[in-house]
């Protein structure tokens, strides 16, 4: 079988950005050396470009997990131009059919059953799925947005005002053009793209399977790190909605950080969440079937499957007549005054129904942790 043609330009990008970074950068680091000044400034350029993917592009645009004010809209969208990861439009239509169709061969853009190359980089080095490479029926809400469309049809003079002009501009600035464009310009560049493109090859290969194993997506903390939050991408792929990727107050996601402090600004708003109850269901249930799996293979586990699946069932239960009844005293309090609530039956009893349901995940931790 043909394989598809190469875009060389897009060969031409990668190859010739990622030697002059492996080469030239270091050689002109030891020779020549770079300040602090450069060093900070070329580390704000990958922050901004990597925010302007994750938060713009990712969780803005591709999933629609919040609502922002039309400053900060085009503030992402010069952020994505400088990233180099092309249009808004196109970005998040390859991404909406990644979320449908995820480790689908055929029709996943990057699907990273493909193997780690073709996920990482090799999708975008050949012709793979040149048919569809001007069909966004599929993000036919983002064309209302006037940003949007601004920027998809002046990608290419805003890519090159970005990438060459702010490297320049700083380096004339600064005095020392050869090393912006170095640091700023082709490191900064290189360090954007392949921490993004970990997104869609190493979170699918590397980490656990939290929430669900009906895809390759993984939640792996390390690479939290390296692509601003984008680390658990299990949670993310069951729970896309969700302007979150790191649900728990320790996880690293300044994604979701950045987003909730616009929120106090006033620059976003309608920041959507999951159902507590939903994530933790699905979690249990993971868990479960993980239990499950390494019971089957040992000998005489029969009444222990059926101990084991008691216990989920009992802690089931218990998470929904507790949310059932927090539901209830939140709504109370938004309708009566906090005092009543407190000292209410309602209340009283939704204490003790979180009780048992500590008591009840407890249990089952510790029943988890023996088998496993």
């Amino acid at each position: 079988m043909k394989k598809p043609n190469i875009i060389w330009l897009n060969v031409a990008i990668f190859l010739i950005t990622f030697l002059v970074a492996a080469v030239a950068v270091p050689y002109r680091a030891l020779t020549h050396g770079f300040d602090n000044t450069e060093i900070t400034f070329a580390l704000f350029c990958f922050i901004y470009c990597g925010m302007s993917i994750t938060a713009g592009y990712h969780r803005l645009w591709s999933h629609k997990t919040y609502q922002a004010h039309w400053s900060l809209r085009f503030i992402f969208a010069l952020g994505g131009a400088f990233a180099l990861q092309n249009s808004i439009q196109h970005w998040s239509s390859d991404h909406r059919i990644h979320h449908k169709h995820v480790d689908n061969n055929d029709i996943d853009p990057y699907s990273a059953k493909m193997g780690f190359w073709y996920s990482h980089i090799g999708w975008m080095c050949r012709e793979y799925q040149a048919h569809r490479y001007h069909d966004y029926k599929n993000v036919r809400d983002l064309q209302k947005d006037a940003i949007v469309v601004w920027q998809h049809k002046h990608y290419l003079w805003l890519a090159l005002l970005m990438n060459i002009g702010i490297p320049v501009l700083f380096g004339l600035w600064h005095g020392n053009l050869i090393n912006s464009l170095l640091l700023v310009g082709f490191f900064r560049l290189v360090m954007s793209h392949h921490t993004t493109f970990f997104i869609n090859s190493l979170a699918h290969m590397w980490g656990k399977q939290t929430y669900t194993d009906k895809n390759t997506a993984r939640d792996n903390g390390y690479l939290a790190y390296l692509t601003f939050g984008e680390g658990y991408h299990n949670f993310h792929h069951i729970f896309e909605n969700d302007y979150r990727n790191g649900i728990r107050w320790w996880h690293f996601d300044p994604t979701k950080w950045l987003i909730k402090s616009c929120q106090w600004l006033g620059l976003t708003k309608n920041l959507r969440v999951s159902p507590e109850d939903k994530v933790e269901k699905m979690r249990i249930e993971m868990t479960l079937k993980k239990a499950k799996a390494k019971l089957v293979s040992q000998p005489n586990a029969e009444q222990t499957l059926i101990y084991l699946q008691q216990e989920y069932e009992l802690l089931i239960n218990k998470i929904n007549a507790y949310y059932i009844i927090r539901k209830k005293v939140l709504h109370e309090k938004h309708d009566h005054l906090l005092a009543e609530v407190e000292n209410s039956d309602l209340m009283v009893q939704y204490k003790e129904l979180k009780c048992r349901l500590i008591e009840q995940r407890r249990s089952w931790q510790l029943l988890t942790e023996k088998l496993g």
